[in-house]
């Protein structure tokens, strides 16, 4: 399958007129590769350690969740990084293609991918955009879980460097309505306490938002951003493999930015 193709494939599916203003979906970098066989290195974030990785196999498409621009660089300098993947995006003729927000509201998109992890049913967006789409999943739990197992099923499932979760005064609570949306998704807690879900499942939560949580009578739990966005990468990879693309793969590169020190 060329490369164009693939765009239109997914584009299909995934619309990037589905972008939010300001967000940046779509090609990053496209250095004349459209008529390619489709070689696909996917990611979760767009950096030199993946170009690097993406040129020592001879892909000639970085398909990444997280833009590499945000907005538009008012220079482009050799030894800066957005002007290192430029250049080396040209000199090897490799594009670089985002999929952000329009990604995230599509069914098997980022949210999706998490409510099938944790196997929730009844699935719906926390907030509706259109068609029955939207912006992360609420669901039930069956069967119920305490607390507890719920936090041990993330930790087993997603494996986060760190799970942070709001004071409970009972871990053995049973909580059987799960909200879940990947990324940064703090600013969700209000419309996830109309849904009367009992615990919310996202990442990069702040002090005063945990405490917002609480008297919301909500669980918050923060997975991190890595690890709750990564499997649907993984899930994009399969989505490809059934194209019968020339070769996909995930990036082995592709990092959380985040260490624990361990006393």
């Amino acid at each position: 399958m060329k490369i164009v193709d693939l765009i239109t494939w997914f584009e299909t599916w995934a619309n990037p007129a589905w972008c939010e203003s300001w967000d940046n979906c779509g090609w990053q970098i496209e250095p004349g590769v459209l008529q390619e066989l489709a070689r696909v290195l996917v990611c979760l974030t767009p950096t030199l350690a993946v170009m690097e990785e993406a040129i020592a196999l001879n892909a000639n498409l970085i398909f990444a969740h997280h833009p590499l621009i945000f907005s538009p660089p008012k220079s482009l300098r050799i030894g800066e990084p957005i002007g290192e993947m430029a250049r080396l995006a040209f000199t090897h003729n490799i594009g670089i293609y985002t999929a952000h927000t329009n990604f995230d509201q599509v069914a098997d998109g980022t949210a999706d991918v998490l409510a099938q992890i944790l196997e929730l049913k009844d699935v719906a967006p926390i907030v509706p955009t259109q068609d029955g789409l939207g912006y992360g999943r609420v669901g039930l739990l069956e069967p119920f879980l305490t607390l507890q197992e719920l936090l041990t099923v993330i930790q087993n499932r997603l494996n986060p460097p760190d799970l942070i979760f709001s004071p409970s005064a009972d871990l053995q609570q049973t909580i059987s309505k799960v909200a879940v949306l990947g990324g940064s998704g703090a600013s969700f807690i209000g419309a996830v306490a109309k849904t009367g879900a009992q615990a919310y499942l996202t990442s990069d939560c702040k002090f005063h938002q945990f405490q917002e949580s609480r008297d919301r009578n909500l669980i918050l739990i923060d997975a991190g951003h890595y690890a709750t966005e990564r499997p649907a990468c993984d899930h994009l990879v399969q989505k490809f493999q059934s194209l019968n693309l020339d070769w996909v793969q995930l990036s082995t590169k592709d990092e959380d930015f985040r260490q624990f020190f361990q006393a």
